[in-house]
C-alpha cells in the first residue's frame, strides 16, 4: 500500500528574496528526515515535483528547490543556450539559496535537524555535490551525473567541483553514466583520487550502458530504465545509512 503523503507549494526566506519550492512528506509522520531536491537547468517542472513525492513515499520531508525565484523559468531552446545560462549562472547565489533550504528543513517540525541532506540531478548534481563541500549542516549528498570541471573560471564559477571537492563535509554518493558525453570518465576518476587522497567517506557508481540523464523518465531519449531501477535503490540505502533513524 502507498503510503499517503502532504505536498504543499511555499516559500521559505532567501538572503535576498523570498525562494519558492514545493515540498512533500509522509502523512501524519514526524522525526523525519529532510532532503534537499535541486531540479536540473530547465528548473522546478513537474518532473520533479515527482521526485519530491517518491521520496516522501520513503519516509523523506523533501523541499524541491526554485533556483529561478528571482527571473523565472529560462527559455532554453537549444544546448548552446543550455550551456551559456549555467556558465552566467552565480555559484554563490544558488549555494546561498541551498544554504537557506537547508536551514529552513531544520526549522520545519517535522525533520530532524541533523538528519537534512541534498541530492540533485544534471546541474542540480553539481550543485549538490558543490554544497556539500561549502553548505553546513548536511549529513548527506548523492549527486546524480553532476558535472565536474569548469572550462572557464571567473567571478561566477570562482572554483569548479572538483576544486572543492578536498572539502566535503558529508558522506557523498555519485551516480553517473559511464557513456555520458557531458562528464567524462576520466573527470569520474579524478574526483574518486581526489576523495580517496582526503580520506572522504564516498562511494562513486558508474553505469555501463548509461549516459546523461538516466533516470528522467520524462526524456525517452536518455531515460535507462534498467540502470534508473538499479540507482534508485542505491540512493535511497546511501541516505538512510547516513541520516540517523532514517
Amino acid at each position: 500500500m502507498t503510503p499517503a503523503i502532504t505536498q504543499t507549494e511555499l516559500t521559505f526566506p532567501g538572503d535576498d528574496v523570498a525562494i519558492n519550492g514545493y515540498a512533500a512528506w509522509p502523512a501524519a509522520a514526524a522525526a523525519l528526515p529532510g532532503l534537499v531536491v535541486v531540479p536540473d537547468v530547465r528548473g522546478l517542472g513537474d518532473h520533479y515535483r515527482d521526485i519530491a513525492r517518491r521520496f516522501a513515499r520513503e519516509g523523506f520531508f523533501a523541499l524541491a528547490v526554485d533556483l529561478y525565484s528571482r527571473e523565472g523559468v529560462p527559455d532554453l531552446p537549444d544546448m548552446e543556450a543550455v550551456s551559456a545560462w549555467i556558465a552566467a549562472l552565480p555559484d554563490r547565489r544558488v549555494l546561498a539559496d541551498l544554504g537557506a533550504a537547508v536551514r529552513y528543513l531544520g526549522r520545519r517540525p517535522e525533520v530532524r535537524r541533523e538528519s537534512v541532506a541534498v541530492t540533485g540531478y544534471c546541474m542540480g548534481g553539481q550543485y549538490a555535490f558543490m554544497a556539500a563541500c561549502s553548505v553546513p549542516g548536511l549529513a548527506a549528498c548523492v549527486s546524480w551525473y553532476g558535472m565536474l570541471r569548469y572550462a572557464v573560471h571567473d567571478e561566477r564559477k570562482p572554483a569548479s567541483p572538483l576544486e572543492l571537492a578536498p572539502r566535503l563535509g558529508c558522506p557523498y554518493l555519485g551516480l553517473f553514466g559511464a557513456e555520458d558525453a557531458l562528464i567524462p570518465n576520466a573527470d569520474v576518476d579524478e574526483l574518486r583520487t581526489i576523495l580517496e587522497r582526503a580520506g572522504k567517506t564516498f562511494a562513486i557508481e558508474s553505469y555501463a550502458g548509461a549516459g546523461h540523464a538516466f533516470f528522467n523518465d520524462t526524456r525517452p531519449d536518455a531515460y535507462r530504465p534498467a540502470v534508473a531501477a538499479l540507482a534508485w535503490p542505491r540512493a535511497l540505502d546511501f541516505l538512510r545509512r547516513h541520516l540517523a533513524g532514517a
